[in-house]
């Protein structure tokens, strides 16, 4: 499927000495291709994860359309990743959807205020997800700041997944929701990320996962300010 239509793109430039950002909107015609489940329905959860840098999200809610590049990733594996939701098979009310058809999206809360949202992959009961940590923003930035509360955009507008969320708009009600739907969904529009330009690392705040803490589940786009954490 691909989708056209004319947004409004913010062209941003940062100048390393005084961090400055300035910000031209230029009308452009962006078309776009969403991913189709062959992306999703994979068993490798870690190459989606890399994959999924440069690819756009787009929500499309009655407030408007928002959109974004991906530029941040978290990997969480099923049964044998201490990170994840599923280790050892824990299946609750809250990560029901973990096990749900690839393509589906799973939000949960965080320290009982954050909305995080994860895009599920693998075959239905295999409990794989990613977890969506940083974007760039690119449409609806007006909505955006109306979400966060804020007057004047900056790089702290999607950076971590508590303000990805927030930015476009997901609740844990979204959860569950099929990526292939008109509401919530991820889309290729030819954009992509060198081999030179992704790093790698641990996994940010999941200390209690002993070993699997220190895995480079966590891949990112070199020099991008709005990525979170600090390079490790």
């Amino acid at each position: 499927m691909t989708i056209s239509f004319s947004i409004f793109c913010s062209y941003r430039s940062w100048f390393s000495n005084d961090d400055c950002l300035i910000t031209l909107s230029v009308k452009i015609t962006h078309k776009l291709k969403k991913l189709t489940i062959d992306f999703y329905d994979r068993d490798d959860v870690l190459k989606i994860a890399k994959e999924l840098l440069g690819k756009i999200i787009v929500t499309k809610f009655k407030e408007g359309i928002t959109t974004a590049r991906i530029i941040e990733t978290e990997a969480y594996f099923s049964s044998n990743d201490k990170a994840s939701h599923a280790y050892g098979g824990r299946r609750t009310a809250r990560n029901e959807h973990m096990y749900a058809s690839a393509g589906t999206s799973y939000v949960y809360i965080c320290y009982g205020l954050h909305h995080l949202f994860n895009v599920v992959t693998n075959s239905k009961e295999i409990p794989h997800a990613i977890l969506i940590r940083a974007l760039d923003p690119i449409d609806g930035i007006g909505q955006m700041l109306l979400r966060t509360r804020k007057k004047k955009l900056d790089h702290s507008l999607t950076r971590g997944p508590g303000n990805v969320s927030k930015a476009l708009g997901i609740l844990t009600k979204h959860s569950g929701l099929s990526l292939l739907s008109d509401l919530i969904f991820i889309c290729d529009d030819g954009g992509s990320y060198s081999k030179k330009e992704i790093a790698a690392s641990p996994r940010i705040g999941v200390d209690y996962a002993g070993k699997d803490a220190l895995l480079p589940y966590r891949f990112y786009v070199k020099g991008n300010p709005f990525v979170s954490g600090k390079p490790r």
